[in-house]
């Protein structure tokens, strides 16, 4: 079981840390994802941690968000800096066994996380 948290309203440029923290299972053991989904469309993938430490980001994030696990607390976190107005959208995190060739897609995940809303405002 997923469940994310840290969503909430800030002022453009400024920060979030979202994290996604497991029960019944070690998110090393996975590769684990963000993705979001913005009002009017369809979910899109943000970045992934593998579970043998791999990163990968969609490219609207890169430089910005960073995607990092913590072990010791079995949570996932994506910190989130220089927020856009377009960066508004429900943030699920997710759970696959997928090869790392496949992270970026989201039929290719079997456990998610009931989702966390962040909206920036400008």
């Amino acid at each position: 079981q997923l469940q994310a948290s840290g969503g909430g309203l800030v002022q453009a440029g400024g920060s979030l840390t979202l994290s996604c923290a497991a029960s019944g299972g070690t998110v090393r053991s996975y590769s684990m994802g963000w993705f979001r989904q913005a009002p009017g469309k369809d979910r899109e993938f943000v970045a992934a941690f593998g579970w043998s430490g791999n990163t990968k980001y969609t490219e609207a994030v890169k430089g910005r968000f960073t995607i990092s696990r913590d072990d010791a607390k079995n949570t996932v976190d994506l910190q989130m800096n220089s927020l856009k107005p377009e960066d508004t959208a429900v943030y699920y995190c997710a759970a696959t066994k997928t090869i790392w060739g496949r992270v970026t897609e989201e039929n290719s995940y079997i456990y998610w996380g009931q989702g966390t809303l962040v909206t920036v405002s400008s």
